[in-house]
């Protein structure tokens, strides 16, 4: 009956249509189907990726349970479809080598027309990772402690503006390693502490020669003393104040190791010594101290408290924290004075002791330390040429003058590294 039915030419059309539509059917249905499956995923994505962005910015300080309630949270508050069920968000975050937050997502789509084919839901599956400060930041604070500090409120802002720094650099480190600061407080000296009077890498020569009493006391340094046959006795070295002079020549200039000879720092009882400087550290509490206790004495040597400040990121006497080959380094110098060269260890002529400090410079910048120079202009000084081209760009020197300034340069320099370090 049924090979009749499909013999008869008379309204074929008809049966056929009814042969084929279910095929039809199903066919539009599951093309339907897919088509709401496809956008349900990409917004499911979406709401994914913008979970985790939001989340990389507290996932380092919430424990794993917080972490989860908080990632289901934000994705259910972008993510409310009615036909999909059984939602489930894990969130993973790991800091050993950077800080990398993992987010799964899974989810159950309710068919429409795909049901009649025995087809009733749709799996949905995404993931999403947001990676984030794999750059470390170690950096210097070369600072002038100088007598012309004390004037036009300088040293107040300086303190204002490095504590406000320390701030931004602590709340930018969400390990305790990830960023390390010096503070190297200078004047015509560097102060090491004189707590370090047995350390090895100091010579004693220029202060034994400076610092004692002859046998006769009308004489009052070691030269004349000897000169006219007499004994020098040397002062203990416990009464050093512990200020520190240029190394000899071209050690003043370079970070190589105070191990011996040249590479040593001559010890000097300057008269204006400035507070002492404090190694790496992500002491936090302590940095500040030693930024409140600054004072402002004495003459200008910024090529020492520059060179100080690449020892303190690099090599001996300092103490420098291992590298962690997980990580990337940015290593940093900012360096701030108000007033140009005066005195080092040879010279009284700016001229010559710009000239070492440029070496200073050279050397810094060719082993890839970015140097930021600051020039508090607030007494008519020329513009620093040595400054300008001490650092590393153009953008990164500035010419200040008022000390006001002093306080909203720093915190552009301290968000420019807290950028770097947290970079996504």
């Amino acid at each position: 009956m049924f090979t009749k039915f499909l013999k008869d030419r008379r309204g074929s059309i008809a049966p056929m249509m009814a042969i084929l539509a279910v095929p039809l059917i199903g066919g539009a249905g599951v093309a339907i189907d897919y088509s709401q499956a496809n956008a349900t995923k990409a917004s499911f994505q979406a709401a994914l990726d913008s979970t985790a962005l939001a989340m990389s910015k507290t996932a380092a300080t919430q424990n794993a349970a917080d972490l989860q309630a908080a990632a289901t949270s934000y994705f259910n508050a972008l993510f409310a479809k009615p036909n999909v069920t059984n939602v489930s968000i894990t969130a993973t975050y790991t800091g050993t080598a950077g800080s990398k937050l993992v987010l799964n997502g899974a989810a159950t789509l309710k068919t429409n027309v795909m049901g009649v084919l025995g087809y009733d839901h749709i799996n949905i599956k995404a993931a999403a990772t947001s990676t984030w400060g794999d750059t470390r930041l170690r950096v210097a604070l070369v600072l002038d402690n100088t007598g012309s500090m004390s004037s036009s409120s300088k040293m107040t802002a300086l303190k204002t503006a490095s504590q406000n720094l320390l701030t931004q650099l602590k709340n930018a480190a969400l390990l305790p390693e990830d960023v390390y600061v010096s503070i190297v407080p200078f004047s015509k000296d560097v102060n090491v502490g004189a707590d370090n009077y047995n350390q090895p890498w100091i010579n004693w020569t220029l202060w034994e020669a400076a610092n004692g009493t002859c046998s006769n006391t009308s004489y009052k340094s070691k030269s004349s003393c000897e000169s006219h046959a007499k004994v020098w006795t040397p002062a203990d070295h416990s009464t050093w104040n512990g200020c520190v002079t240029d190394r000899d020549q071209n050690y003043d200039v370079t970070n190589s190791p105070a191990l011996s000879g040249g590479t040593l720092y001559p010890a000097e009882q300057y008269s204006s010594c400035p507070t002492p400087l404090m190694q790496l550290s992500n002491d936090w509490t302590a940095l500040s101290a030693k930024i409140d206790a600054m004072q402002p004495a004495g003459n200008t040597n910024q090529a020492i408290g520059l060179q100080m400040g690449w020892q303190s990121l690099t090599a001996a006497p300092f103490t420098v924290p291992a590298f962690d080959s997980n990580y990337q380094y940015n290593q940093v110098i900012i360096l701030l004075t108000d007033g140009l060269n005066t005195e080092d260890r040879w010279y009284t002529n700016q001229s010559s002791i710009d000239a070492r400090e440029q070496k200073a410079c050279d050397n810094i910048k060719a082993a890839g330390v970015t140097l930021y120079t600051v020039q508090v202009n607030t007494g008519g000084d020329p513009t620093s040429t040595l400054l300008k081209n001490c650092a590393s760009s153009t953008s990164k020197f500035f010419l200040l003058t008022s000390s006001t300034q002093i306080i909203t340069t720093f915190n552009q320099i301290g968000t420019a590294l807290s950028q770097l370090r947290l970079a996504m």
